[in-house]
């Protein structure tokens, strides 16, 4: 397996200078004191790894990857990517939760077709507790809903052919989340784009980013859907588009998690790989859009900095993207992890450290006294509705929500 051999040269564990700093800035090391921090999983570990490659470290579960022991370090050592080699190397099987929880692109067909049932079915008292006895999801985790038709396929039936005539293209890489669940942040975002002078395109042949995957250990499945992904960006860079998500779990994991982890060279194409804001923004920065906006528009919201924004960089391009709009009263919480990190707390053995992770952010939240809270992170916006029972939206959704689109559709015309 590739993941097997590049650890000490390519996630450069000895640059760490032991200075503790990755420790300050963990989030589970304040609410569990089983897990050691990442200096001592990660670069001090490995060398014992490096040693024998069957040593096995239970505390590395505990691990939310949530990157912001790389964002502080200083001497750019990839600890988050060191530990999930480790923990998928230290994985005996997988069980059926952590199959079901990562594979959903193996039965989002099917799930779309009976999305009402099943919704209604995992509300169940009953059907949460077998959860959580049979599969270890806990039971006061409510599921994501489920869209009843994919993005995928109201794109192809609804949208595509409206993308013709337009001089300027970009791919839109949508992700699980876009695709099963919500399939409006796309719609929204394909208005967008559309307002501005660009047509979408969807790849011929996306398949989930492997996140998910990544994060359960299951590499090898994560190693065949990266593969495709990077041929199918390949073409779409080839034919003069850049790839555009609305997730920030998806551009990082694409962007960098597939070499460092996965041992996938991307680098022919990674910087072609962007999120919606972040384009979206330097595009009107250097005056090839206009965005016009509803005059009676008022809202006051908190904007939440997800990790994996941190992580990319990027977090000044949503705001900065939220700030012009004129009605917007943007109010900006601490930079604190939310607790969720994907699936993690879904699972019975993190729940109580999820939450108490994202205890923080939440009493923040309330201090501000907003009734909606901004993220650009689906995974973040899951752990605030199920825990405070706020609107989340993402930056996308506001923007469709402020947009004059007709008075937005003019002025990009008429440029």
């Amino acid at each position: 397996m590739k993941y097997h051999k590049r650890v000490s040269s390519e996630n450069n564990f000895e640059q760490c200078i032991k200075c503790t700093i990755c420790t300050v800035y963990c989030p589970m090391l304040e609410v569990n004191p089983l897990y050691p921090g990442p200096k001592q999983a990660g670069p001090d570990a490995e060398r014992y790894r490096l040693k024998d490659p069957q040593i096995c470290d239970e505390a590395l579960k505990y691990c939310l990857n949530c990157k912001r022991c790389e964002v502080s370090c200083p001497s750019g050592v990839r600890i988050g990517d060191i530990i999930a080699i480790a923990k998928a190397k230290s994985r005996h099987g997988h069980s059926v939760r952590d199959r079901l929880l990562s594979g959903s692109d193996s039965m989002d067909g099917v799930v779309a077709s009976v999305a009402p049932a099943l919704n209604s079915l995992l509300e169940k008292k009953s059907v949460r507790r077998f959860m959580d006895r049979c599969l270890a999801i806990d039971e006061r985790r409510p599921m994501p809903k489920y869209a009843s038709e994919r993005f995928s396929s109201w794109f192809r039936k609804s949208a595509q052919r409206e993308q013709e005539g337009f001089g300027k293209y970009v791919t839109y890489f949508h992700g699980s989340y876009v695709n099963c669940n919500y399939p409006e942040l796309g719609k929204e975002f394909v208005r967008i784009l559309n307002a501005v002078g660009y047509g979408v395109r969807l790849m011929d042949d996306e398949r989930y980013c492997g996140i998910a995957k990544i994060s359960s250990g299951l590499l090898r499945q994560a190693e065949r859907d990266a593969e495709r992904n990077v041929e199918a960006i390949r073409k779409e860079v080839a034919e003069g588009r850049r790839v555009i998500a609305t997730s920030p779990s998806c551009a990082l994991v694409m962007r960098e998690e597939y070499q460092h982890i996965l041992g996938i060279d991307n680098s022919d194409v990674k910087n072609y790989i962007s999120l919606s804001t972040r384009f979206l923004y330097r595009l009107w920065e250097r005056g090839e859009i206009k965005l016009a906006f509803k005059e009676d528009y008022h809202r006051k919201v908190a904007y939440h900095s997800a990790c994996h924004m941190e992580k990319l960089g990027w977090v000044l391009y949503s705001t900065a993207l939220l700030r012009l709009v004129p009605g917007l009263e943007l109010v900006m919480l601490p930079s604190q992890c939310c607790g969720m990190a994907g699936f993690y707390g879904y699972k019975k053995e993190n729940y109580d450290f999820s939450q108490a992770i994202g205890e923080k952010l939440f009493e923040r939240i309330r201090q501000t006294g907003v009734d909606t809270v901004v993220t650009d992170c689906e995974t973040c916006k899951w752990q605030i509705e199920m825990s405070m029972g706020l609107e989340v939206m993402n930056p996308i959704t506001l923007l469709a929500e402020a947009i004059d689109f007709e008075k937005t559709r003019d002025l990009n015309q008429n440029k």
